[in-house]
């Protein structure tokens, strides 16, 4: 028996809302999706596991009718659906009420309960969200639905608000396999029993590295293998740039840039700026943000001044006085620390008209 676990997809976010690519994000998430449902249906896996948040919010029947459509394009695949903290089940929703056409399970709210597939003998229990937030410990209280079947817990939760558990507790329920959602970044619970395969696509800035889903196949004897899938379209990237105070504006751009397409122009960068910058140089970043996917520029850069050329034009003011006494090699102060001090002094007095 082969099957695919996902959780947390979030069809209908637009990541990054007000940058000129949350709508492309937003049309990558659900192709993310679809592409999850090829795979299906290309390895004539047998179930397609759902463990929450497949929409950041309540579906609508519109919404429901199209998922309809893509899911009834697989030919073997069974899917099984709990509703999360983000898509719960409202009572008299689309979600209630819909009646899906594919293979397709959707498990009520507010109560665990059991699908069982003869032909895969696989007993699915299961628990939708009818509200977003459960603080009771309900995992660790179900128990699987058959002991002559292969037994797999279907949960959604992890945290103080949604369901919390711990992972010896959960084991201890005796199933085969504990599909769980909730957290967005993959994480192994237990080696081939317990696992979060994290969202397909990173939702923001804060969710770096690759993301995927978990396929999994179980033998005769019930033992279960799992291998986590990277599939992400695009990935979030925190990058630091070291600059030099001998170089221009265009010398920074075009190391920004440079790096940006070592590391894959349609990814997202958070980017952080440090090192001397010559305090002649203005710096404008606005043509980077126009032509990659820049979410944000954080400038850590410590202005450079050429400090002998600035003590002789400054040699009667106080500026000059300034730096020729911290200058003097006969203090007894630390260099490091004088150099420090009459950088952060020139500053201050530069900017203040000093």
């Amino acid at each position: 028996m082969k099957f695919i676990h996902i959780s947390d997809v979030h069809l209908g976010i637009k990541p990054d809302r007000g940058r000129f690519w949350s709508d492309e994000r937003a049309e990558e998430i659900e192709e993310a999706f679809k592409n999850v449902v090829h795979v299906c249906d290309e390895l004539q896996v047998d179930l397609l596991l759902i463990a929450g948040d497949l929409y950041d919010f309540p579906p609508t029947e519109k919404e429901l009718r199209k998922l309809d459509v893509i899911l009834r394009s697989m030919y073997k695949t069974k899917t099984v659906i709990i509703a999360g903290a983000s898509d719960y089940i409202e009572e008299g929703s689309a979600w209630e009420n819909f009646n899906f056409v594919s293979d397709t399970v959707l498990f009520p709210r507010d109560k665990a309960v059991n699908a069982y597939f003869e032909d895969l003998n696989v007993c699915i229990t299961g628990f939708s969200y009818g509200k977003p937030e459960y603080k009771d410990r309900l995992l660790e209280k179900l128990k699987p639905g058959r002991e002559d079947a292969y037994n797999i817990l279907l949960g959604y939760g992890g945290s103080p608000e949604h369901m919390p558990f711990s992972k010896e507790k959960l084991a201890m329920t005796g199933f085969d396999y504990f599909a769980l959602g909730s957290v967005h970044k993959v994480k192994h619970v237990l080696k081939n029993k317990m696992a979060f395969p994290g969202s397909l696509e990173p939702l923001d800035y804060t969710e770096t590295g690759k993301h995927g889903y978990i396929f999994g196949e179980v033998d005769d004897e019930k033992r279960t293998g799992i291998t986590w899938v990277p599939s992400n379209i695009r990935s979030y990237i925190n990058m630091t740039v070291t600059v030099e105070s001998s170089m221009d504006f265009s010398d920074i751009n075009a190391l920004i840039e440079k790096q940006i397409l070592k590391s894959g122009e349609k990814n997202i960068y958070r980017i952080l700026i440090n090192g001397k910058v010559n305090s002649n140089v203005s710096i404008d970043f606005s043509s980077l943000k126009k032509k990659y996917y820049v979410n944000q520029i954080i400038d850590k850069t410590e202005s450079y001044f050429d400090i002998d050329e600035l003590e002789r034009d400054n040699d009667n003011n106080l500026l000059g006085k300034f730096i020729k006494e911290l200058s003097d090699d006969d203090s007894t102060e630390d260099k490091v620390i004088r150099e420090k001090a009459i950088y952060y002094g020139i500053d201050a007095l530069t900017m203040a008209g000093e």
